[in-house]
């Protein structure tokens, strides 16, 4: 397969882009040289190799999901610049 005018046209309006006639020679080029090393792996024998599914060997270790309360409300709102008796005071962000 080789990438051509039409294909990057294609792409680009897919994209939602626009390339003068030198960007669409340079990322034809590009696209190219991409597809030859992709196709490059192909002369690779891979009989037998099993399907590489993660990275590395090590596993996520999970903590146990466990409701706390480290600081109370009173010691939130100690250094708010602007708050009433309960919560932070902000401006206005959403219009109506």
């Amino acid at each position: 397969m080789t990438i051509d005018t039409e294909t990057v046209d294609r792409i680009a309006e897919l994209a939602r882009l626009e390339f003068s006639a030198e960007e669409k020679a340079g990322i034809i080029h590009d696209m190219n040289r991409m597809l030859a090393f992709v196709d490059k792996l192909n002369e690779l024998d891979t009989t037998g190799v099993e399907p590489l599914i993660f990275m590395t060997e090590e596993e996520n270790i999970f903590r146990e999901d466990e409701s706390r309360l480290d600081i109370s409300q009173e010691e939130a709102l100690k250094n708010a610049p602007k708050k009433d008796l309960y919560y932070f005071r902000v401006p206005k962000v959403i219009k109506q």
